[in-house]
């Protein structure tokens, strides 16, 4: 459930200010010239660590690398507000950690996953009607947060559009999981013509992204009306229900929580001491959701079989 928001407000990765500047510029083209052809490349790599190497930092990405501290420097000395560059704010990397705030807050929000779905499964017998479902759900979850871990650690085309596509796959299928919560235990066909339409969408979804230029506007509306859908549904359903089930409080903090944290992205600062920004705090934000939301569904699914148990008796 946790990263329903990733990409609602995230900024369009066009070219930004920093990477325009002619400093920058320059310093790039005479940086490539002196390192990365000839002797000065096989320097380069002789000097390169081995982790470093082996997560597919190149002798171009050094140059940008420092080239880009070079010219904060300049815009700081100068009196100017720090810009971002090829749509990203300048982070300090750390050992191979392109972001090591994101990385780090997204392999947190993995771990919790995993462990919430090892209680999960500890908890709640597979008899359970939604147990499947559940954990099909909570493996597309940490799927996500593998590759926004990869992506904030490496950001290239590839794990850029693995860390979207695999964030819509979350919200779409979160809201499949709300339609078998609230329809398909009583009509299964509906579930699964249900299910297969979304499965269509997200096809017609990433061949969209895939096979022509990447449409980034299409790509957060495309999310903020998933985000939308998932968010209405689930909060009917819970607030016609809560009285009978009054353990549902944490699915609706659930998914309120997610609309108003992902605000955070909205702050947009510079990084403190270059490592955290807003976006890795909404990360963070994220880490205590996911245990709230298993715990939800960990007390539905137990609810679930007391219900068919007494039915049975009846």
């Amino acid at each position: 459930m946790a990263p329903l928001l990733v990409l609602l407000l995230a900024g369009v990765a066009l070219a930004s200010r920093g990477d325009r500047e002619p400093v920058y510029r320059e310093c790039v083209t005479a940086c490539e010239q002196r390192n990365c052809t000839g002797a000065g490349l096989q320097d380069f790599r002789a000097e390169q660590p081995l982790y470093m190497r082996m997560t597919g930092w190149v002798c171009l990405d050094d140059c940008r690398y420092q080239c880009m501290w070079d010219t904060v420097s300049l815009y700081i000395r100068e009196g100017y507000a720090v810009p971002q560059f090829h749509g990203k704010w300048p982070f300090s990397r750390f050992l191979f950690f392109q972001e090591p705030a994101s990385a780090l807050a997204s392999f947190l929000n993995g771990i919790a996953n995993l462990v919430m779905l090892r209680r999960y499964r500890s908890s709640v017998p597979a008899t359970c009607p939604m147990y499947q479902t559940c954990l099909n759900f909570a493996m597309v979850s940490i799927n996500a947060w593998f590759w926004s871990t990869i992506f904030h650690t490496r950001d290239t085309a590839i794990t850029e559009k693995m860390d979207y596509f695999c964030a819509s796959a979350v919200i779409l299928h979160s809201i499949y999981l709300c339609c078998m919560r609230t329809l398909g235990l009583r009509y299964p066909s509906v579930a699964s013509v249900f299910g297969a339409l979304l499965v269509l969408l997200f096809a017609c979804h990433v061949s969209y992204l895939t096979l022509g230029r990447f449409d980034y506007s299409y790509n957060m509306l495309a999310n903020a009306s998933f985000g939308m859908v998932n968010l209405v549904w689930w909060l009917v359903w819970c607030l016609r229900r809560h009285s009978h089930q009054p353990y549902l409080w944490k699915c609706v903090l659930v998914v309120v929580l997610l609309q108003s944290l992902a605000l955070l992205e909205l702050l947009d600062f510079p990084p403190v001491l270059w490592v955290l920004d807003a976006h890795a705090l909404w990360h963070f934000s994220t880490i205590p959701l996911n245990i709230l939301f298993y715990s939800f569904l960990t007390d539905d699914s137990l609810y679930l079989l007391k219900v068919n148990s007494v039915q049975k008796l009846d």
